[in-house]
């Protein structure tokens, strides 16, 4: 049976990856859950390397791994600090991730992922917008910063304004930029998700 990722922006990344020519290695930052999106890195050839903050989500990963026969390298880890080298890794993307930090370590977080990507290696981030509909709502920690419940837990959410996260990406070639909002069901319940979604190349080095 084929396996699905939830994620489609997953398989538009594999696809520029793909098309790169370099050494097919990913690093996903945030790669735990029950479906890691590493599984069809993996089945395409590349060497997989994950990190993930939460056991809870570790221990859900690995039981994915060994239930599908497949090493694809996940372990414990903070997006601020990436235990890689500089320059080491062709890929990275953190999907689903990065919004669950202040914006403070948002962008250490970045600046983290561009010191390990090669140079004409390509990243894929997404963020949280003030189009989303929880938007404003809990405990606010800072502009566009609120501690919200999520799935029972207690969660830093960032939202982003309109071409705010586009700082991060000044010194990088941005190929492609999705600003979108969802309605789906949610437990019953119709929701609204605000999302804005980066591609972007580190530049060689003259």
């Amino acid at each position: 049976m084929e396996i699905i990722i939830k994620q489609p922006q997953i398989y538009r990344f594999l696809k520029y990856c793909n098309e790169s020519g370099l050494e097919k290695t990913v690093l996903d930052c945030g790669a735990g859950g029950d479906l890691p999106p590493l599984f069809l890195f993996s089945g395409n050839g590349y060497k997989t390397y994950g990190i993930e903050i939460s056991i809870s989500q570790l221990d859900k990963a690995e039981a994915f791994s060994k239930k599908h026969n497949v090493n694809l390298n996940i372990s414990k880890g903070d997006i601020r600090k990436l235990p890689f080298e500089d320059e080491s890794i062709s890929f990275i993307y953190s999907y689903g991730t990065i919004f669950h930090m202040k914006k403070e370590d948002i962008g250490r977080a970045i600046e983290e992922i561009k010191r390990v990507l090669k140079p004409g290696g390509m990243c894929l981030i997404n963020f949280l917008t003030t189009k989303d509909g929880d938007y404003n709502k809990g405990e606010k920690l800072g502009e566009g910063e609120f501690l919200q419940i999520e799935r029972g837990d207690t969660v830093i959410h960032s939202y982003v304004k309109d071409d705010e996260a586009d700082k991060y990406f000044e010194d990088m070639k941005v190929l492609f930029k999705e600003d979108r909002v969802l309605y789906r069901i949610y437990e019953g319940r119709k929701i609204k998700q605000g999302y804005v979604d980066y591609i972007a190349e580190k530049l060689c080095k003259e």
